[in-house]
Formats: structure tokens, sequence, C-alpha cells
């Protein structure tokens, strides 16, 4: 059903069968296929081979090495090829059923060997994919091959990891079986649902079937209340299937800006790549959530998945934690960024990958925009016009509940309203860094309905105030929500004397990640995300110290960067010499003190202060209306303590922990100084994936049991081994006592 963009009203299905959660007949029907892999790098004999549980990024289990063919974009980690086998074992009860895999991600160039013979495979490392097994597989022992090509350097212009990295699962059903990607809704009002789906025959041909709910009192879906509905869908002669469900409503235009659910709303919005930091591009399901929930505890209420489709479960996470996302799919079209990248695929498979993407997330409530490409290189020609219509019209044809299609924008000259045709063929135009040009543009164009797609981080109040001031624009994507390997450099600041530019400019090692984000690499957020939160949320008053110019160096910033600020009111050898202090707070006047003496009162622009006093150790207190923050100066590294974002795992061989490691003075306060050597170790049922800091400069590597802490802080991150009982992870550092931790 076709509803005009004023009145449609957007629903969406969570398949809970794709999750490794669901129950009952769920499970029956599909089988995780994570653990027991063999694996082998750069030769496809598996004598060689080694055990592997997925998801797995060869890269990211190498050294940093500056020769890596991926170089800067890729975080300097090798890429190359690998092999993966594992044996599936099938009963009698497989017999006469249709058994097909689906691959929620390989790092890329897939190619699927079943007994010795090509199943099938995907070139494109971003997409899902299925591959039907059936003709190839017997009863007993079977042999599943796995050849994956990252050789081809470079293909991507941030890091991609190399591997399997998203889950892979056993799909078992009977011939005549519901196709999981066939499932659309429609609503004609909040009050009924319509479920509709794709029944496939023996012989491969369909028939629909469609079943429709009645809501009596719908509670709708937000990112204030992601409430969710389950049903089940059936059909005789098939598997039934449990899906989850939230009702809302979409509506946009120049007049009043996004509606959902027919209230007003602006879009705080973070990019994010699609790595995990310290784990690389390995998407554990508790690593996507956790990703999900870091951005929302910034204070986003959305996220753009540049430049790539996301996970399913990072789908799910933004689904039930309230998180609205801009899904995208390609970062270029015809004309090339790197030598290997998009434009290689994009005439033989732009239709395959567009359909993976939106029949796979058409059903996520959270996805309210698509997005087609970031920043094409070939926007001056007309023929880009040809290929953003044929792209937008597919997706129309494929999305039942027509959500608004957008690309990212972008002008590196004086010319920008030459791309008014290719901005036409949007429903909301992206901008990245031009938001400068709304006005103008609404004045030309007055029906335009605009975002920023990506924006710089330190114009967090400028774009603030382009957003809240302008109905026409629904928001802005800071770059980016979180810090990401590759791009390595982007966002940094450094020290005169050191090597000067941006990250494009000319490899930048050791620098191997960027360092943009409101949140580092283990989780932490910067003093800009309690900023940018207090704009966008209000919220408590918060403070921070700005490193002394010449403190370490005299500093220097670039485009993405800001300057060095933390948390911390510890800077031993500068005693006495003006340090400047921020407070950030919506009040509009806010009073700092030091050991309880009055400093000064100053008055909020832009809700931020700024005072300027000699910095000397003791308690640094800032006061806001009733409400009050404080610093206080750091003893020496006394200990270590150790705190989990959970205390038990699931026995699966696939639940994570993520343990934050803080060196502390006798007090319990953190040493935002130290940089202590730290070891880890982990003892029963887990193993240690990965330990890191947030330096994106320090080039120990992330697989490695040694790391330093930096400003105080580390992170380690444990894998339960598939067994049940404990496990306890055991921190050691030189002249402190060791820390330990045990998880259930």
């Amino acid at each position: 059903m076709k509803l005009h963009r004023s009145t449609k009203l957007l629903l969406a299905i969570l398949l809970l069968a794709a999750s490794t959660a669901a129950q009952g007949a769920a499970t029956q029907r599909k089988q995780l296929l994570n653990d027991d892999w063999q694996f082998v790098l750069n030769d496809s004999n598996f004598a060689r081979a080694r055990t592997v549980c997925l998801p797995h990024d060869w890269s990211i289990e190498q050294p940093f090495d500056v020769n890596t063919p991926a170089g800067n974009d890729g975080g300097y980690l090798p890429t190359g090829k690998g092999w993966y086998r594992r044996t599936l074992t099938l009963g009698k009860a497989s017999q006469g059923k249709k058994l097909r895999l689906y691959f929620e991600g390989v790092y890329m160039n897939a190619r699927v060997y079943v007994n010795g013979s090509l199943a099938g495979g995907w070139p494109y490392g971003y997409s899902s994919f299925w591959v039907d097994i059936t003709p190839y597989v017997k009863a007993g022992r079977n042999e599943i091959v796995v050849s994956v090509d990252n050789s081809q350097q470079k293909n991507c212009r941030w890091y991609s990891g190399s591997g399997i990295y998203r889950n892979v699962w056993l799909v078992t059903t009977n011939t005549t079986y519901i196709d999981d990607w066939s499932l659309q809704v429609s609503t004609p009002d909040v009050h009924h649902v319509r479920l509709s789906a794709q029944v496939v025959r023996p012989d491969g041909s369909t028939y629909p079937i469609e079943r429709t709910i009645e809501v009596d009192q719908p509670r709708l879906w937000s990112p204030d209340d992601p409430y969710l509905y389950e049903t089940v869908i059936e059909e005789p002669g098939c598997e039934s299937l449990t899906v989850n469900y939230g009702i809302r409503t979409i509506d946009y235009d120049a007049e009043r800006g996004l509606l959902l659910n027919g209230k007003p709303l602006k879009l705080n919005g973070a990019c994010l790549h699609h790595d995990n930091g310290i784990l690389g591009a390995a998407a554990y399901d508790d690593a996507e959530y956790r990703k999900a929930r870091l951005m929302k505890e910034a204070g986003f209420n959305a996220v753009r998945t540049s430049h790539n489709p996301p996970s399913e479960t990072f789908l799910r996470a933004c689904d039930e934690l309230g998180l609205l996302v801009i899904d995208e799919a390609f970062d270029g079209w015809r004309e090339k960024k790197n030598d290997y990248d998009y434009h290689t695929l994009i005439d033989q498979w732009w239709q395959r990958d567009i359909e993976a993407m939106v029949r796979r997330d058409r059903m996520h409530p959270s996805v309210f925009c698509w997005s087609i490409g970031n920043e094409v290189i070939e926007r001056k020609k007309i023929e880009v016009v040809k290929t953003a219509h044929l792209m937008a019209s597919h997706i129309r044809t494929l999305d039942p509940q027509q959500r608004p299609v957008t690309s990212a924008l972008a002008a590196w000259d004086r010319d920008w309203d030459i791309y008014d045709p290719l901005a036409a063929e949007h429903d909301i135009v992206g901008y990245n860094y031009m938001i400068h040009m709304a006005e103008s543009d609404h004045q030309r164009v007055p029906s335009r309905v605009m975002m920023q797609t990506e924006s710089f981080p330190r114009d967090a109040w400028r774009n603030y105030q382009q957003v809240k001031n302008h109905s026409y624009i629904l928001g802005d994507f800071v770059w980016t929500g979180l810090d990401y390997i590759g791009e390595s450099g982007i966002g940094r600041y450094y020290y005169e004397g050191e090597v000067a530019g941006e990250s494009w400019e000319r490899p930048l090692y050791p620098w191997h990640a960027a360092y943009c984000g409101d949140v580092d690499l283990t989780g932490q957020r910067k003093p800009i995300s309690y900023y940018r939160s207090l704009l966008w949320n209000g919220g408590p008053t918060a403070m921070a110290v700005r490193q002394p110019d010449g403190y370490r160096g005299r500093v220097k910033t670039t485009m993405w960067g800001t300057w060095p600020t933390q948390q911390s009111w510890t800077w031993p050898g500068w005693e006495g010499k003006p340090i400047e202090v921020e407070v950030y707070s919506s009040e509009p006047k806010v009073r700092l003190y030091l050991d309880d003496q009055l400093i000064g009162e100053q008055p909020t622009s832009e809700m931020k202060a700024t005072f300027t006093l000699p910095y000397q150790p003791g308690t640094l207190r800032a006061e806001a209306g009733g409400e009050r923050c404080e610093l206080q100066t750091a003893g020496k590294p006394a200990g270590l303590r150790l705190t989990a974002d959970r205390t038990r795992l699931t026995a699966d061989g696939q639940s994570l922990a993520f343990i934050s490691v803080d060196v502390v003075d006798a007090e319990g306060r953190v040493v935002p100084t130290s940089d202590e050597e730290l070891t880890f170790s982990v003892a029963g049922n887990a193993v240690l994936l990965a330990a890191g800091n947030a330096d994106v400069k320090d080039e120990d590597p992330y697989f490695d049991n040694r790391h330093h802490a930096w400003q105080g802080h580390a992170l380690a991150v444990i894998r339960n081994n598939g067994r049940k009982g404990q496990a306890t992870l055991t921190v050691m550092a030189a002249h402190l006592p060791a820390a330990q931790i045990v998880l259930k």
C-alpha cells in the first residue's frame, strides 16, 4: 500500500528468529554456526589451520605495520586472503528439508563451497547473503569451506576488517517455507497492522500470504519509549515465525520539520563506522548492543551507519534501546575513491546490494531513512542524477512504508547549487559540512527538507542553533559518535614540531585510528560529549580542563579535532601557571571554587563558561543553579580498579564482558597521568579477547595480554568459552597490588 507522505504510517518487524536468544520453534529453525571453524591465512592448506570462533576478524589479530597495503585507511593492519572450514553433521531429520546458510557479513569476495562444490557467495563485504546448500549436502558429515579475499587494496576508506566478521546461521525449513526477507507491513491506521510475506514452493515459485492484526490502544515506538509488540505468522506446511514489531508514524516537510508520532523531533545524530574499536570488525552481539548503548548514553537519538549497512544485531539494539537510524548502502558509486572500492562492483551488483539492505532491514522501527551514497565523486556529471534516480526508485519499490531516501552531498570547491538536480532525487537532502548554505538554499528551493549528515565536532553550538532555529533542517549528525580504527589521524591534535597536516594528506603512523569521536575507543565519553548532550538534552552541569598550551608542547588542532581537554585537575609541573577550566551549563551563571575559595563568577555563553586561574592541586568545584560538579587532584598510583559492564555471562561461547581498568590513588581517584603497563590473564571458563586503551598512537596490538594504561584507563574484553562456571580476570602492574574480578 502506497500512502501519501503526509499521512503514511510506518511500522517495523523484527525477526526474533534471527536472534541468538530466540527460543522454541525459532531455535529449531535457525542454528548458529559460529563455533569450531578452522582458519588458515594466506594459505589454503588446512593442515596449518587453527580453530577460531566467529565472528572473526583476522586483521585485528595481527600487529600494526606501516607497510601494509591498506595503509592509513585500513589502520595499518594486514589484509590478504583467508580460508575457513567447518564440518556440518546432518541427521535423518534433515532429509527432505530445505537447508540454507545465512551469512550476516563476510569481508570480502566470499565464495562458499559445500563438499567441494561452489554453492554461492557475495563480493560486497557489507551485504548479508543466503546460500542454498540443499543440492550439495548429504546425511552425515559435510564440509563447508569459505574463501575470503581482501587482498586487493585499497578497497575501503576506513578499517573494514577481514574475514567472516558477522554471524553465520544454518536455516532448516520444509521445502515450502516463508521467505525471511519477504516480510512486509502496511498500516491503514495505527489500529490495524497488515503483515504480508511470500511463501516459496519447492519449485521456486512463490505465493503471497497476508495477516491483519488489530491493536486497540497502540503504544507507539519512539526513542523515549521503544516499545515492541510480538506476534506469530503462520502458514500450513511452513514453520511459524515469531516476530516483534513497533508501531510509529513518520512525517516531514519544510514547514513542520520531522514529526514522529505526530510530535516534532530534532535529530541529535552521530555517524558510526562498523568496527567495535579494540575488537576490530568482529560483530559480537554483545559488542553491537554496547555500541548502541554507548550512543544512547551519550545523549544521541539517531545514528547514521556510514558508509555501509550495519549488522542485524546493531539494528535490533537500536529497535530495543530507541535510536533512529539512517541505513546507508554505499560510500561511492561509479567513480573511484580507492582503486578497488565499490566502483568495481556497481554495474553488476548495485541492485542486489540495495535489495539485500532494504529487504533485510525494512522491518526495523529504528530505520527511518535510507541513504544511497556518500560524497560521490561524479556529482558534477549529469549521469549522477540518473544513478541516484535508479537507486532511489528501486528502494521505493522494495519498501512499502516509503521511508525517505537521502544521500550525503558535499562540495570541495565553491560549486554547490549546481547539485540541485541531484538533490531533487532525494526526499531529504543530506548536507556534509554544508549546512551554512541552508538559508540561501531554502530561499531558492523552499520545499527542500535538509539534515546535516556530517559535521565537525567543534561546531557543536553552531549546528545546534541551525537545527533549532530552522524547521526545514531536521537534525545534525556529527562525525563521529565513536573513535574508530582506520582513517588514521583524523581528528587528531599534535604538537609543534611533529608532522603537520590532515589525515588524508600524508601517512601519520603510528596514528592507526580516528580521534574525532565523542566517545573514545574504550567507551569513555570525552568532554565534548557532555557538552553536546547538554545542548540537545539539557542535563547536569559538567566541567573539563583544557590542556595548557605548552604543557607537553604547543598544541595544534586539525579540522575534525578539538582542543585536548580532560576531566582532570591533575597537572603536575604546572603549579602557579595559568590554566583554563570549561564549565558546561544551561544556567545563566556559573561559580567556580578551588578548595572552597571562590575563584569567580562567569555568565554562560553558548552554554559554556570559561575560567582562567593559576593551577594549584586541590578540589575544583563548579556551581550553577542548584547543580554542582567537582574535580579532585589525584595522588600517586596505589591500585587498580576493575569494573565490568556485567557480572554474568551466558555459557554460549559468544557472551562478552567489557571490563574497565582504572589506575587509582589511595582514595580511589583515577590517576589521569598514569601510563602503567598492565598484564591481563583469564582463568576459568572465558578467554581474553582484546585489551587496549584510547591512545590511537599506541602501537601495542590489541590481541596481546599486555597493554599500557592511557590517562589512567584501559579496557579488557573477555569471552565465555562455551562452558558453565565462573571466570576470573586478573590485572597486574609493577609496584601495584594485582586486581581481580569474577564473572559467573
